[in-house]
């Protein structure tokens, strides 16, 4: 399976952008995609996940409120719609498939390219 992250760009604060995650084969109902982000000279991290069957969602705390994760189930993608956005929102953000729920990279077998997002003050 490959993944395809995309929507990234260089925004003001406050702004929104929308990533999307496509997908080059269907997502089984007991898959997880989730987006992480990694900021320059830190680690990557977990931002938000959605179950492909039960559409399931949960996010970071730093994201609560503001990004909204969905998907499309005849296009085989993830979006996630980001609002408010904040400077520390700043990141490369990747979107991963697993089998089960999880907050740690390893959890996630395949991953996409990254997208980067840049949020000016």
């Amino acid at each position: 399976v490959q993944l395809q992250a995309s929507g990234g760009g260089l925004v003001q604060a406050g702004a929104s952008l929308r990533l999307s995650c496509a997908a080059s084969a269907r997502f089984f109902s007991s898959s997880v995609v989730a987006w992480f982000r990694q900021a320059p000279g830190k680690e990557r991290d977990f931002v938000s996940a959605i179950r492909w069957g039960r559409g399931s969602t949960y996010y970071a705390d730093s994201v609560k409120g503001r990004f909204t994760i969905s998907r499309d189930n005849a296009e085989n993608t993830v979006y996630l719609q980001m609002n408010s956005l904040k400077s520390e929102d700043t990141a490369i953000y990747y979107c991963a498939r697993g089998s089960s729920l999880a907050y740690a990279l390893a959890e996630y077998k395949y991953w996409g390219q990254g997208t980067q997002v840049t949020v000016s003050s």
